[in-house]
């Protein structure tokens, strides 16, 4: 380091002039690259520190665009000055070369490796983010549950749970995608070689979980297509033609209600039960079709290209919301829906399973464990503040729960007292026709508060129904489930990300185009979910639902805290932290990330293997002769798939582990994507971290920088020996 700094000093005493440009070019560099610091994506084995996105650059930057403009010579020969390069359409790779030289240290060597896609904003990046961790679950799951597990009460546990495993993972997330800069599979391998397990896993049940999420949008599709309709199609029981050619009323919506009969058997064509498919439904399978192709065309040019699409996904489903809020607070009966979902019911926070929900919902709500957030973050600047992100999106994506269970409670209770009232009006008439009183029906607001669904049953019959009721019903319609449709494209844009992300950080194919992998991968969905597409689908959907994506989860995103704390180490990755923002995490993050998280995860998940033992599993089947769904228990063969179903992705873990023990490698070994550790460390003035009394004695962090491994090493710290002793 020190004969290149005196061969660059000989050579400036050469020519003062160009000496004192580079003085002033590293007195900018300085100033302007604390918060414009990134990889420049061009492809050159020889990168300067001071390399820059130029998405991240405004064009009215004064300081950058007279940077632009200078051209510097080395040893080497001319070194060309930054251009900005026309942007192409199809990409948004870095358009800059770098070739700035200081007398901070020598140019940064870059090992070869392939260019990789960057986010064109920081806007952009946060509402991919937003719209992936924003999803169904907020606007039908948090509402039900809430309601059901003490109202108001609920939201102790669920804040509580939130601050212990929701935020930590999901900050861990981000930090270890930024800094390894790769995929799911390519961060894990790289923490261990023994790991790589966990971002197959990861890739496995996002591919899963994708194959039935995508259904969903489906169904909106179909209502969505039929929302332009007049009359609304589920808004009265539709005519029959009886044998003896006279139409009357379809007896099964008499039985049901018109909102109940239109999704079960126009829509689903449902069958009694999973092991009767019946016949093929193809409203469904062009439905599923038309939603795979649509989000095909919105990731064939990667997730960081589809900015204005990702604007539109992430803001509109706000937009509807403050349109269903006005117009939700102004319905009789409104208030009383509102107070009945966020009224306390204390006694319940004694109930474990409260405690369970709501883990679960923080946990699948933020999505978690998907390598999603992993894949998003690796196209961030080395320098991006991903814990201010961490906590931006976590908090808006649990305040938007809330809102939107504002919103859905406020139509559920004008539905209800439209009900009340009119069951209040039948009683008097029957009084007044001198009926008995043992004839009268009984009217209990409360009880028609309580009867609400959640899932789809609250978003394609309870909330359908409440619509009918609107003046210009097809409107509301129309904004409901194209709401629908956004909140669902845009988490799955994230879900399948992480799957093609890791695809290529594998490099599987390496001389095929992400384009042509996104393509494959889309077709390969949309061929296997034509199984959701017959009688039986809806019920091969709650199966996968039921199954594919909890448990899992839960046993990746342990097994990432562990992979974290305790073998990549909590103190490198705190000084990975300080490299990144500036700032070390506190003892809070530390904490949670050693024990808290996996603590609380292995609670639950054991919880809920011990409840699923004691009460089993089932699903609701219709019965058309009374128009209501009864619980089935699941036959053998679906235990058999949900198993399959856990232990396809789980098995990964151990299994990479195994086989790499045994000499055979899965996982191609790769070089470590450019990150400029060195040059971080001088922007920021960052120092070497000491271990602190308590993190030696709570977090296993040694004196020495070693760290132990479970059990804190108490006792007093050793002070160093000073030199003249």
């Amino acid at each position: 380091m020190a004969n290149t700094a005196h061969l660059f000093r000989r050579q400036s005493s050469r020519d003062l002039n160009q000496h004192a440009t580079v003085r002033s070019i590293d007195e900018l560099e300085l100033k302007e690259l604390r918060s414009r610091l990134v990889r420049a994506e061009n492809g050159s084995q020889t990168v300067i520190y001071g390399a820059t996105n130029q998405a991240f650059i405004s064009d009215d930057d004064p300081p950058m665009a007279q940077m632009l403009d200078i051209g510097l010579s080395s040893d080497s020969g001319p070194v060309p000055s930054f251009q900005r390069q026309p942007h192409q359409a199809g990409t948004r790779k870095v358009a800059m070369q770098a070739s700035i030289a200081s007398d901070h240290g020598p140019a940064i060597e870059e090992k070869p490796e392939d260019e990789r896609e960057s986010w064109d904003s920081k806007w952009t990046f946060l509402l991919a983010t937003i719209g992936y961790a924003v999803g169904l679950g907020n606007v039908w799951r948090f509402p039900y549950l809430a309601q059901k597990n003490g109202g108001g009460a609920f939201l102790v546990p669920y804040f509580i749970m939130l601050l212990l495993q929701g935020l930590p993972i999901f900050y861990l997330e981000l930090v270890i995608g930024q800094r390894l800069r790769k995929g799911a599979i390519g961060v894990w391998h790289e923490v261990s070689v023994y790991l790589g397990g966990i971002g197959i896993s990861s890739a496995f049940v996002s591919y899963i979980v994708a194959l039935y999420y995508n259904t969903i949008i489906a169904w909106c599709l179909i209502y969505l297509l039929h929302s332009f309709e007049t009359p609304l199609p589920w808004a009265e029981c539709p005519k029959r033609l009886f044998s003896n050619f006279t139409y009357d009323i379809e007896p099964e919506c008499v039985v049901s209600s018109p909102t109940k009969y239109y999704w079960y058997r126009e829509t689903l064509q449902v069958s009694p039960n999973v092991n009767q498919p019946e016949q093929i439904n193809y409203t469904v399978a062009m439905a599923l079709i038309t939603a795979w192709s649509l989000v095909y065309l919105c990731m064939v040019q990667g997730i960081t290209e589809s900015s204005k699409i990702v604007y539109i996904t992430a803001i509109f489903p706000y937009v509807v919301l403050i349109i269903f809020f006005f117009r939700g607070i102004t319905l009789k009966g409104a208030l009383d829906g509102i107070a009945h979902l966020f009224t306390p019911r204390w006694e319940s926070i004694l109930e474990p399973v409260v405690w369970l929900e709501a883990g679960t919902q923080i946990f699948f709500s933020l999505g978690l464990a998907f390598g999603g957030l992993i894949a998003f973050s690796s196209y961030n600047p080395a320098n991006n503040n991903c814990y201010r992100d961490a906590l931006v999106v976590s908090i808006t994506n649990c305040s938007t729960s809330m809102f939107a269970g504002v919103v859905v409670f406020s139509v559920i209770g004008f539905k209800a007292t439209s009900i009340y009232d009119s069951c209040v009006e039948e009683r008097a008439e029957m009084v007044r026709l001198n009926r008995t009183t043992d004839l009268l029906p009984p009217c209990d607001l409360q009880k028609e508060l309580e009867n609400s669904a959640s899932g789809t049953g609250l978003a394609f019959i309870i909330f359908t129904e409440a619509i009918n009721q609107f003046p210009a019903a097809q409107l509301w319609a129309v904004l409901f489930f194209l709401m629908l449709f956004t909140l669902g494209i845009d988490s799955q844009f994230g879900t399948l990300e992480g799957v093609s992300t890791s695809l290529m950080d594998m490099k599987l194919f390496p001389n095929v185009p992400k384009e042509i992998i996104t393509g494959v991968l889309c077709l390969s969905c949309c061929v296997i979910s034509m199984c959701f597409a017959n009688g039986a689908g809806s019920y091969i959907f709650q199966l996968m639902d039921s199954f594919a994506g909890s448990y899992t989860l839960l046993i990746i995103a342990f097994f990432e805290c562990i992979g974290v704390s305790y073998i990549y180490g909590l103190k490198r990755f705190a000084d990975d932290i300080e490299l990144m923002t500036g700032a070390r995490p506190g003892l809070y993050w530390m904490l949670c990330w050693k024990y808290i998280s996996p603590i609380a995860m292995i609670t639950i998940l054991v919880a809920s293997f011990l409840e699923l033992a004691s009460e089993g599993s089932s699903y609701p089947g219709w019965n058309p002769l009374t128009g209501t769904t009864n619980q089935q228990e699941w036959p053998y063969w679906c235990i058999v798939v949900a198993i399959l179903l856990i232990l396809v992705s789980i098995l990964w873990i151990p299994g990479v582990a195994i086989l790499r023990l045994c000499g055979i490698n899965i996982i191609e070994d790769s070089e470590p994507a450019w990150f400029p550790s060195a040059e971080l460390r001088d922007v920021h003035g960052i120092v070497p971290h000491e271990p602190t009394d308590i993190e030696i004695s709570l977090l296993c962090i040694r004196a020495d920088g070693s760290e132990g491994l479970c059990c804190p090493t108490y006792g007093p710290r050793e002070q160093p020996l000073d030199e003249e002793d």
